[in-house]
Parts: structure tokens; C-alpha cells; sequence
């Protein structure tokens, strides 16, 4: 069996993930397509993404490519997760997930409505009727906020409270409900948000009017293949048991995708991995190089088994539920956590012994992220131990 190294796969985090400085890139859109989509739960977090894996680039520039080129589009995919995407990437990423995942919403939403009574009896028809009008007023306006399309669609503020045994329930409007029906069903999507780039107060657009061509029908089984294939480009070699746990499908499911593709067997320092079978020639150690990542970073949250380039940080980088906070990285692992304090200063802490030319340039991505930020503020959405004791 072919034997892949630690340091060959941390040689791939630097050039393949464009960490390293020689293979940063001008482009947001080609950077999100070397990491296959970007984590989008925080807001902050595409755009930070970019800026460390980019040269000669602002907010701006993301926000041209979001939402006046529309060459990355904002969506839920894999585990139920916001990513952004490149728009080339969107029908397989619908096909593959969205498809799939807006069946389970439908089914959980009609559930609630009737538990609550709502909809005559046919909670699902219901419900399918809301959406279309929903749609059908989205494309009259253009682009709205949920609020304004709460105007044009009343049924849209029906309170349902989901748990009402419960202390901490509230009565909730199902104007969100709809709106993430629609964009799973590939029918809207999340456009241009009220405030700063860290803002998540989406309008939102109809998905005729947002992409060049329609989503079309590449087939479930087809397009999984095609998401895995991308995923090993970029994050592999790797256990089959992180490809499960980063798309979110059973083992069944990702063993059916990898039927497609031609891969190989290779040792990972004594555990089975995966690679595609014109990928095995190493990867050159680029020069060295640090960067700052923001917290859910693609890189980081693309294993599930983290140990080579994680080493013992867990504890003080991740919250309890498996979030990364701001991390530090030299050469393909991760050293120390950083974070942003309220007058912009940006702080580290390095959590190893590095050596001077290592710390040398992580302060010199750290000025790096500092002008990238400007006046803007963002709390990761997500607190870890360490994020927060450099804020105190």
C-alpha cells in the first residue's frame, strides 16, 4: 500500500488550500473552488477565508464577486450547513444535497403546522401554496426581505410555537421556514444583506433572475460522485469516515458516490485513507508559511479526525459543539488561536514554541488581517475558550 506522510498531507494544506503565499489568489471565486465551498454560518467567515488565502484583495472585491458578479452564490448544503459556492458548483451541490435536504424540511415544517392545526387538514398542500405565492411575489419585487414579502404573503406571520410543553418555547412567525423551503428547493437565494459583509440580514432574489442558466437535473448519484471527487482533490488523502462525516450522507451512501471515481488505498502513519488514483505523486513543500484563519475556516472543518495537524489545541480552539474559533497555522498545522478586540487590535497566542522566523510571520499575517478588517467589528458567532480569553 502506498504510504502518505504527515508532512506530505500538511504540504497539501499549504499549496492546495493556497495558504501558502506563492499560491494565494486575486480571485474569490477561484479561491472557494480549491476549497470546494467556504462555511457560511458566520458571515464573517467567507470573507475572512478569502483574505487569507488571497493577495491584492478587500471586502469588496468578495462582495462584487457575491453579488454583482454572482460568481459564488450563498446556500445550505452538506449537513444542513450555509456554504458559499462557486455558481458553476451550485446544481451539483442541489442535486447532490439541496434536493434531499429540502424533502426533510417540507416533512418537518407540515409536521409542525399540524400539531398546530393549520392548513384545513392538508398542512404539506398548506404550506406548498404559502411557498408558491411566496416565489410568485419575489419575482414581482425582484429582491425583499422577508419582512417585506410578509406583506405581500400575510400567511407568511402565522406563529407556531414548535415545543409548547417546554419553558424555553416561543411562538415563531414560519416567514424563515419558507424562505429556507425555497432555497433548498433551488428556488431563491440569499442576496445582497443590510449593513457590513458580517451582516447575516439577508434580502432575498429569485434564483431566475441571480443565476445565468437554470439548475437543471444532473441525478442525485451522478452528483454526489462529482462532490466527492471534488472534496478528495482538495482535502485528500483521507479516512472514508471524514468524507462521511463533511458531506453529512450514511456510509452506504459515500461507498455508492466512491463507485464512480478511480481511487487508491494509501497508509496515513497507520490508518486507512483514501486518494484519487492520478493524485499520487507528492505535492512540493512550498516555502514556509503561516496564515490566520477565521473560526469554522474550510480547512480545519474539513476532517473529522484532526489529530495530524491539530496536535492537543482541541480543548482551547473548539466549543463544546465541534465549532472551531480563530486559529493560527504554520506550515500545515495548527500552533495558536488569535481574535480581533474591540478597538481592531488583533492579539495572538502562540500555544507552541515555533522559533523566531515562524513568529515573524504570523505577526505579519496578523497585520495582514488587521487591514482587512477595517472598522468593522465581528463576534464569531460561535465563542471557544481561547477566542474569548483574548477578548476579556
Amino acid at each position: 500500500m502506498h504510504s502518505i506522510s504527515i508532512a506530505q498531507r500538511r504540504a497539501r494544506i499549504g499549496v492546495r488550500h493556497r495558504l501558502a503565499g506563492a499560491y494565494r489568489s486575486a480571485d474569490p471565486a477561484e479561491i472557494t473552488r480549491s476549497m470546494v465551498v467556504l462555511h457560511a454560518t458566520d458571515p464573517a467567515t467567507v470573507h475572512l477565508s478569502v483574505a487569507a488565502r488571497g493577495h491584492g484583495l478587500g471586502p469588496a472585491q468578495v462582495e462584487q464577486a457575491l453579488y454583482e458578479d454572482r460568481s459564488l452564490v450563498r446556500m445550505l448544503a452538506m449537513r444542513r450547513t450555509m456554504f458559499v459556492a462557486p455558481a458553476d458548483l451550485v446544481p451539483l451541490l442541489h442535486a447532490s444535497c439541496g434536493a434531499d435536504l429540502a424533502a426533510k424540511q417540507r416533512r418537518t415544517y407540515a409536521r409542525f403546522l399540524e400539531q398546530a392545526g393549520i392548513g384545513d387538514g392538508d398542512a404539506p398542500g398548506w404550506l406548498a401554496e404559502v411557498a408558491d405565492r411566496t416565489h410568485r411575489a419575489l419575482l414581482v419585487r425582484g429582491s425583499a426581505t422577508g419582512a417585506q414579502l410578509s406583506k405581500d404573503v400575510p400567511e407568511l406571520r402565522t406563529q407556531i410555537d414548535t415545543a409548547p410543553e417546554k419553558s424555553y418555547s416561543r411562538p415563531t412567525n414560519i416567514t424563515s421556514w419558507v424562505l429556507v423551503l425555497l432555497g433548498t428547493e433551488g428556488r431563491i437565494v440569499r442576496a445582497r444583506p443590510n449593513g457590513t459583509w458580517s451582516s447575516s440580514r439577508y434580502s432575498w432574489a429569485p434564483v431566475e433572475s441571480w443565476l445565468p442558466a437554470p439548475l437543471g437535473d444532473i441525478g442525485i448519484e451522478p452528483a454526489r460522485t462529482e462532490l466527492v471527487r471534488a472534496w478528495l482533490h482538495t482535502f485528500g488523502p483521507a479516512p472514508i469516515g471524514d468524507i462521511k462525516w463533511w458531506t453529512g450522507w450514511t456510509l452506504g451512501q459515500v461507498r455508492k458516490a466512491l463507485t464512480g471515481i478511480d481511487t487508491v488505498e494509501v497508509d496515513l502513519d497507520g490508518i486507512e485513507g483514501l486518494l484519487l488514483a492520478d493524485d499520487l505523486e507528492p505535492v512540493a513543500d512550498p516555502p514556509p508559511w503561516a496564515a490566520l484563519l477565521p473560526a469554522l475556516d474550510p480547512t480545519p472543518m474539513g476532517w473529522q479526525a484532526r489529530s495530524w495537524y491539530l496536535g492537543e489545541h482541541q480543548p482551547r480552539l473548539f466549543d463544546r459543539n465541534g465549532n472551531i474559533g480563530p486559529s493560527i497555522w504554520y506550515e500545515g498545522r495548527i500552533v495558536g488561536g488569535w481574535a480581533q478586540r474591540k478597538d481592531g487590535e488583533i492579539v495572538t497566542r502562540i500555544l507552541e514554541d515555533i522559533g523566531a522566523e515562524a513568529t515573524a510571520l504570523v505577526a505579519t499575517e496578523a497585520e495582514r488581517a488587521a487591514g482587512w478588517f477595517g472598522a468593522v467589528r465581528p463576534i464569531p458567532r460561535f465563542r471557544t475558550p481561547l477566542e474569548r480569553e483574548l477578548t476579556a
